[in-house]
């Protein structure tokens, strides 16, 4: 249904120069030219209307506001990103109110060509390629749902499948002080899903590593034998490391063939008598 630019620009935050053009195509009395519809942006532009975010992407600014200092919803820009634009790994956590600390750079899914990063008022817009063990199986959307941001569609991965992309990409997520700390405020979790897209990632130092997060939280998240034991199955066969770039000291916990930082199972970013 063709609305009106006002109703447009009320409804829709973030916008693509493609989403406008559809919009206005829609109307039978004066369906807009596209370079007439590069004259409109222009002018509204210009009037202070939109924020030009880069090219072919625009944010709505609310009518009396100064666009320089007008409020950009980070997660909505990066929506619209690229078309199929999936909120991803620690952004994916910041997005659903898990991540310990807050970063200046969010991280989307996209099957386009991964292109250079791109900054905005300080934040950076990373996008990463979908893992190709999802492909391979024609899985690349598993796990993902649509939520509602300022009144827009904004698809992200499920906590249950962000659970196991951070432990398999950390890099994308940050240090594992903040990836463990984050990943403990996770209240519920569908065992199922996780073990399901565990196994379609088919890596088995991530299976290493998500047996060993969930077996030292079984308790707070109520996870079941069974699920461990499936996963012990797809372990790897040899001892692998956690994390090849720390030098600190380490320890092998022989059930998951893992070497893991001391530091992370001796939480040393604890303060002693912190329950003092």
């Amino acid at each position: 249904m063709f609305m009106k630019l006002d109703d447009f620009f009320f409804l829709y935050n973030a916008f693509t120069f493609k989403e406008l053009e559809l919009n206005l195509s829609r109307d039978k009395d004066s369906p807009a030219q596209r370079s007439t519809l590069y004259n409109l942006i222009t002018y509204h532009q210009n009037q202070g209307h939109i924020l030009r975010i880069r090219r072919g992407l625009y944010y709505s600014v609310p009518k009396g506001m100064d666009p320089a200092h007008c409020p950009v919803d980070p997660f909505l820009v990066a929506s619209k990103m690229a078309e199929d634009s999936v909120i991803a790994y620690g952004s994916a956590l910041d997005l659903h109110g898990k991540l310990h600390t807050i970063q200046n750079r969010i991280i989307y899914l996209t099957k386009k060509r991964v292109m250079a990063s791109f900054d905005f008022r300080d934040m950076k817009y990373q996008a990463v390629a979908i893992p190709s063990a999802l492909k391979t199986v024609n899985e690349e959307t598993f796990g993902v749902q649509s939520i509602d941001r300022l009144g827009q569609p904004v698809f992200v991965t499920t906590l249950e499948r962000t659970l196991v992309d951070v432990l398999d990409r950390p890099y994308l997520c940050g240090s594992w002080e903040e990836i463990w700390l984050s990943l403990e405020s996770i209240e519920y979790l569908d065992m199922d899903q996780v073990l399901k897209y565990a196994l379609l990632l088919a890596n088995s130092t991530t299976i290493a590593k998500l047996g060993f997060f969930l077996e030292t939280h079984r308790e707070a998240l109520m996870v079941p034998e069974h699920y461990l034991e499936e996963l012990h199955k797809h372990r790897p066969t040899k001892p692998h490391y956690m994390d090849r770039t720390q030098n600190e000291p380490q320890k092998m916990i022989a059930k998951w063939n893992l070497v893991v930082p001391l530091s992370l199972i001796n939480r040393s970013w604890e303060e002693p008598n912190a329950d003092i």
